[in-house]
């Protein structure tokens, strides 16, 4: 599997991008990866500030651009001291996507960190606007920092569906915390259950059903494991009966994880669109971090 060795981080210069930042040149140092930030400056919502200061585009281009340098190179500083990290520091004017995806291919990024936005009312409904635009065009793993950096990831929570996207997903928890314990979570139901129901079939019946499913889930659990050379001391098992997204909300909290590793998929095209239900309803609830495994 390809190891992190370059990665981007995006930062708009507000608090959660510094944290963004911050937490990258922790990943960047216990991986031994490179660190580029990089900050998009679009003019085109700056054009009505120009015209209030009566000040020409030209001008007005030259003190936002030479702001931003000194300000992402006052982050880089800041990074050197606290973390040891050399971060390379790059300012682009344009639109934030199509800039965004050019350096990380100018750069064969490995992975893209950005911060979590919406602290507003609206935050239970919209992760935030820049970082969904990126989850949702980003060709190569994204990490979404919602919390204040303080240590390396402790303890990973890794949603697996046994499709092709787990063992990647596996991988890149390795990857991105290499000495961190891994949980891998499988949130089953047992086919048919609702019609079962429906047609008055014993519970005992049902939770027969119920029984059968999650040994034959824990089996293949064990078996993704072993697949992704996972060791038995730093990783746990946990299968359990129920929707998907509240289990593994739920299990975040109970097992105090400070990062969740899942993929960007979607079972139809509408979901794909959506990002994958279920990822974006973690994205959307969970409180620690997001590494979203493309």
């Amino acid at each position: 599997m390809h190891q992190f060795d370059r990665i981007l981080a995006a930062t708009d210069l507000s608090a959660p991008a510094r944290h963004a930042a911050e937490r990258a040149a922790l990943v960047s140092k216990e991986a031994g990866a490179s660190l580029d930030l990089l900050h998009v400056a679009n003019f085109d919502t700056l054009e009505r500030l120009r015209l209030l200061m009566e000040v020409a585009p030209d001008d007005m281009q030259t003190r936002v651009l030479d702001t931003a340098r000194a300000r992402v190179a006052e982050l880089a500083l800041v990074l050197q001291q606290r973390y040891g990290i050399s971060a390379g520091a790059r300012v682009a004017a344009g639109s934030l996507l199509p800039e965004l995806a050019k350096e990380c291919e100018a750069r064969t990024a490995d992975l893209l960190v950005c911060g979590a936005q919406g602290e507003s009312v609206l935050r239970h409904f919209l992760l935030g606007t820049t970082a969904k635009r990126i989850l949702s065009t980003a060709k190569c793993p994204v990490l979404v920092v919602k919390q204040t950096p303080h240590e390396p990831y402790q303890r990973l929570l890794v949603p697996v569906d046994f499709s092709p996207s787990s063992l990647r997903a596996i991988r890149h928890a390795r990857n991105i915390a290499p000495l961190a314990d891994i949980i891998l979570l499988h949130a089953f139901d047992v086919p048919f259950e609702g019609k079962m129901r429906y047609a008055n079939v014993d519970d005992e019946i049902i939770n027969h059903y119920r029984v059968v499913a999650k040994l034959e889930a824990l089996q293949k659990l064990t078996a993704l494991r072993d697949e992704a050379g996972l060791s038995s001391n730093g990783s746990c098992l946990i299968v359990l009966h129920g929707d998907a997204r509240s289990r593994i909300i739920e299990q975040e909290q109970e097992r105090d994880c400070d990062l969740i590793v899942m993929g960007k998929h979607g079972k139809n095209l509408i979901e794909e669109l959506l990002l994958g239900s279920v990822t974006e309803h973690v994205l959307n609830e969970a409180q620690s971090d997001v590494l979203v495994s493309i």
